[in-house]
């Protein structure tokens, strides 16, 4: 059998939990949560990353500092997770959704302007398989019309755009942990936050509402409520796993990236024959081989290519049920023009194992049995 997803794990992350429990630090804010950050600021070049316990709850922290309320309105893609709209919906907000780019299941950058009103408050991009949105056009957006933008970049880290990474473009980018992400730490996230002056009204959200970070730094002689926030702090246990894959994150992603560009190669053919259509990475975006996918014809073609695969040993599954179709999306938000290719490539995207220590081997077997599927094998 080989499974869609396998957590990724390299060895160390038992002993530097270990670590965490004798040193009687377990909880948030400790030594390994402090590396994480510091691993991704300098990776990412961002003015500073909070550690999260989702990223939904990063998203919902954005949200806050972004001061989204009652009556305003967030432009996002409904080819998305559903933690993308709930942090505004939270707030009182409307999502407002607009097609994507049949290309890369990203946001149509051309389309955004139109959807503006003067209830926007934001622009949520969402950087799909870990490729980049058209961020020039979406920062120039932001800037003529003063809007935040907030970079659901979940799926990106290690991704960039024209040399810079993915999250660091809005006045907040938001990454995920999950275990089903590149590197992992169960449930977990990040927030970046571009602009300095931000940062300590970030830190109080983070912190209940309390000015506690100033008290551990040594700024104040105690710490006390001074705003609004909650406790979206993970276990320094958590960060202690994730932290264990971040120091062999070349060697992770260079690995994934091999396993995507097998599949490219050995699919080629079903796509040049018209059979297939695979993922596509516009000039200007480093991607982070997040996942692979191709295009079927149609739903009916996918759903028998799963179930054939499954017979045979190989877990693939198929992805986001566009928002605005969703109960919770009609009800809350509503989607602007026309939906020409959300639903339509919704229905025909298929994703294939990937995964960590996946090999070239078991590419080959997938890749094979999906030939086979098409007759030409």
């Amino acid at each position: 059998m080989i499974n869609f997803n396998v957590p990724p794990y390299t060895g160390k992350e038992m002993e530097y939990i270990k670590e965490c429990v004798e040193n009687q630090k377990i909880c948030g804010d400790g030594a390994y949560t402090k590396k994480c950050s510091a691993w991704i600021e300098k990776k990412t070049g961002t003015a500073k990353c909070l550690l999260t316990t989702s990223c939904t709850h990063a998203t919902e922290m954005a949200a806050l500092l972004a001061d989204v309320g009652e009556g305003d309105e967030v432009i996002m893609p409904a080819y998305t997770f559903v933690s993308t709209a709930d942090a505004f919906v939270l707030r009182g907000a409307t999502p407002v959704f607009v097609d994507i780019r049949p290309d890369t299941m990203n946001i149509d950058e051309n389309l955004i302007e139109a959807a503006i009103t003067e209830k926007t408050r934001a622009i949520v991009p969402v950087h799909y398989a870990g490729v980049s949105c058209e961020m020039d056009k979406i920062m120039e957006l932001a800037e003529k019309y003063h809007l935040t933008v907030i970079e659901d970049a979940a799926q990106g880290i290690m991704s960039t755009y024209k040399g810079t990474a993915l999250g660091t473009f809005g006045d907040y980018g938001c990454f995920s942990f999950h275990e089903t992400k590149n590197f992992s730490m169960g449930e977990g996230g990040a927030l970046l936050i571009r602009d300095p002056e931000n940062i300590e009204a970030a830190e109080i959200i983070r912190e209940k509402g309390t000015n506690r970070s100033k008290f551990f730094r040594g700024q104040i002689d105690k710490y006390t409520w001074v705003n609004f926030g909650s406790s979206y702090l993970p276990s320094d246990m958590n960060a202690a796993y994730l932290y264990a894959q971040l120091e062999l994150a070349e060697e992770i992603t260079a690995a994934r990236m091999a396993c995507w560009e097998r599949y490219y190669e050995k699919l080629s053919p079903l796509a040049e024959a018209g059979r297939i259509e695979l993922p596509v990475v516009p000039q200007g975006c480093a991607h982070n081989a997040h996942m692979f996918y191709i295009k079927t014809k149609d739903i009916e073609e996918r759903t028998a290519l799963i179930e054939t695969l499954k017979a045979n040993g190989i877990l693939s599954v198929f992805h986001y049920i566009p928002l605005h179709t969703a109960p919770a999306g009609q009800k809350f938000g509503r989607f602007h023009g026309e939906d020409k290719y959300t639903t339509r490539e919704s229905e025909r995207l298929l994703r294939l194992p990937m995964f960590y220590r996946l090999t070239l081997e078991q590419v080959d077997d997938i890749c094979g049995q999906v030939k086979r599927f098409y007759g030409m094998e």
